[in-house]
């Protein structure tokens, strides 16, 4: 997570493809809500290792694989912290380095921009009132149409894979690969997701900062975090930022469970 002094912890979750064992090392100090993005992603990912060994139980194979990159032309939302985080992390690569993604980046504002959708997405990160299911699956839509290609992707490969959003790791689908050519066609089975990870730290954020919930696609992460620094500064005990994280998580396996109708095992 951080180089501050930490302290160890064993913790047990409970999810509907089985239970979930495992330590994690948490900042005694004050640290940032970034510290803690790559801990909850972690979580995320053991999390979702259990539902892709439910689905192979199941006689189901996951299709995705190194070289795939069809759903690196999706809209992929990011919750506050994750951007943030990621902000962190462009500013911290060396200046080749980082001047090459910020042109990337800056690539595809000018090519949301010239279609007018760079405009909506803008709005959508400022607004208080997210756009609801249908709005959002229009700007998904719209997006996908475009089939640009994520700024982080190269050689159809993920450049920033360790730092990949959330979202980006619970993609996973068990239909035919060919049928990731064109998901909105295409019928697609994705694996189940037991917690998303970018809706617990979209939700711990707006508890920390008692503001509206929202996700930021990520061609306008840089962007947004650029322009919202000061975001940052505040801190918190880590202990905290983990328990209230963690609250939610128990609240999205909740509604899990009862989506799945399994009950959760004592």
């Amino acid at each position: 997570m951080t180089s501050d002094p930490s302290e160890r912890f064993e913790i047990a979750i409970n999810t509907p493809a089985g239970r979930l064992t495992t330590g994690i090392e948490i900042p005694t100090g004050f640290v940032p809500v970034t510290a803690i993005v790559p801990l909850m992603r972690r979580l995320g990912e053991e999390t979702q290792a259990l539902e892709v060994a439910r689905a192979i139980e199941s006689q189901k194979v996951v299709s995705c694989a190194k070289g795939c990159a069809a759903c690196c032309r999706m809209l992929v939302p990011l919750s506050i912290p994750e951007a943030l985080a990621l902000r962190e992390w462009v500013d911290s690569l060396e200046i080749e380095e980082r001047q090459r993604i910020v042109s990337r980046f800056d690539e595809t504002k000018a090519v949301l921009g010239a279609r007018g959708l760079w405009q909506k997405l803008a709005a959508w990160c400022e607004s208080t009132e997210p756009p609801n299911d249908e709005q959002a699956e229009l700007l998904n839509r719209e997006y996908y149409a475009l089939q640009i290609a994520c700024p982080f992707l190269e050689h159809e490969c993920c450049s920033i894979y360790a730092q990949r959003p959330a979202a980006c790791r619970e993609l996973l689908v068990s239909s035919p690969p060919e049928h990731c050519a064109d998901v909105i066609q295409n019928p697609i089975e994705p694996i189940s997701v037991p917690v998303r990870m970018s809706t617990v730290l979209g939700l711990l954020w707006q508890e920390l900062t008692v503001t509206p919930a929202m996700l930021i696609p990520l061609p306008l992460a840089l962007d947004w975090a650029e322009h919202h620094q000061h975001e940052n500064g505040r801190t918190w005990k880590g202990s905290e930022l983990f328990d209230k994280a963690l609250d939610k998580v128990w609240r999205c396996l909740s509604q899990s469970f009862q989506n799945q109708s399994v009950e959760p095992k004592p």
